[in-house]
């Protein structure tokens, strides 16, 4: 009678080599994000981060965690695994920003099947990338390799990042007051939100993703959906840290109508003018195809503009030259009026293909 074989973890499906292997390949990445307060390394069971070495008196911490959505199966789909880790911080960092905190450091988890190091190498790449345009170290982040739980390609992301902000700067919707005004900074394309309603319309459609786009020949239509979500920390923190931003609204799942009331104190509701700046190609594109009325975009996809900004009126001038002197494009796109909190965005006849004026609103 033979031995009985002896088992493995590889033979389960798991490579510690690949894994170790990783880390290795990865280690550069995350030094390449070093700040102040963290040097970066892997290796550790956990990161470390010297909240002293910052500088801040009497903090705050933020916390906040995302992913990436159903953008992530269109990445896989199409073999553009770059910029998804950028999306992946931006969707974290951006929630901090919003509420006054400088993004500190950043940790992700990166599951999958069966680990494939170079796809792994381009995600991890991009989360390094992501962290560098928010200013916050990458200290660490889980590789977890689960043969069944995933099919063959597939992976998952989620990303955890911590801000600081000090006690006094605070963006908790205290400071802002009716007859503020509502500026909104340029998105970079459907960011990472809205995803499901597009694959369901490339599927139904029948679009060619790997050919230039209706709207532009420029650019191949899968590179236009999948463009990265936009960084917007390091334009807003100064303003921020100066006290001249009284609230921000990053806006992700919910458009404009659901997160702008969220950054509102109960007495104020926002109105947002649709005709304030000219709908994106990639937007009217989506719209087109899909036959989706202006309220349903309002609450669905960011509509081009990635960031709200309230401000006192005194303070829009120099506010928007400072943003675009940090590069944003800025639109005055609104302003804070009194009463039950909410938002409402109207647009005129032939606004986002309106066939009549309208209006959409939300309340909380």
């Amino acid at each position: 009678m033979s031995d009985p074989e002896s088992y493995t973890y590889a033979r389960a499906g798991v490579s510690i080599a690949a894994g170790n292997a990783l880390v290795r390949a990865i280690a550069p990445l995350a030094r390449s994000t070093r700040r102040a307060g963290a040097d970066a390394d892997l290796g550790g069971f956990g990161g470390v981060f010297d909240l002293k070495a910052c500088g801040y008196s009497d903090p705050l911490l933020i916390a906040a965690n995302d992913g990436v959505g159903t953008k992530l199966k269109l990445a896989i789909d199409s073999g553009r695994h770059d910029g998804v880790g950028i999306d992946l911080v931006a969707m974290c960092a951006n929630d901090l920003i919003v509420q006054g905190a400088e993004p500190l450091f950043f940790l992700d988890y990166y599951a999958s099947g069966k680990l494939d190091n170079a796809v792994a190498e381009r995600v991890i790449a991009g989360i390094a990338e992501g962290c560098r345009q928010a200013g916050c170290a990458l200290i660490g982040g889980e590789t977890a390799e689960m043969p069944g739980m995933y099919a063959d390609g597939d992976y998952d992301l989620a990303g955890f990042c911590v801000g600081a902000v000090e006690r006094d700067r605070l963006l908790d919707g205290t400071q802002v007051r009716p007859g503020d005004v509502i500026l909104g900074l340029a998105s970079a394309g459907v960011h990472s939100n809205g995803f499901s309603l597009v694959r369901r319309l490339a599927a139904d459609k029948g679009w060619k993703l790997d050919r230039p786009a209706l709207f532009d020949q420029e650019v191949l239509l899968i590179d236009a959906l999948m463009a990265p979500t936009r960084i917007y920390v390091k334009s807003l923190l100064p303003l921020v840290q100066a006290g001249e931003i009284r609230g921000l609204a990053h806006i992700t799942g919910g458009g404009l109508l659901e997160n702008i009331p969220r950054v509102l104190p109960a007495n104020c509701r926002a109105r947002i003018d649709a005709d304030a700046w000219d709908q994106p190609r990639l937007m009217a594109f989506l719209q087109a195809q899909g036959n989706i009325e202006p309220e349903e975009m309002a609450r669905t996809f960011n509509c081009g503009i990635g960031m709200a900004v309230i401000v006192a009126p005194e303070k829009v001038t120099a506010v928007t030259q400072a943003l675009q002197a940090a590069g944003e494009t800025v639109f005055s796109i609104g302003d804070v009026a009194e009463g039950p909190r909410g938002c409402t965005v109207s647009g005129g006849a032939e606004t986002w293909s309106a066939r009549a004026p309208w209006s959409a609103t939300h309340g909380l």
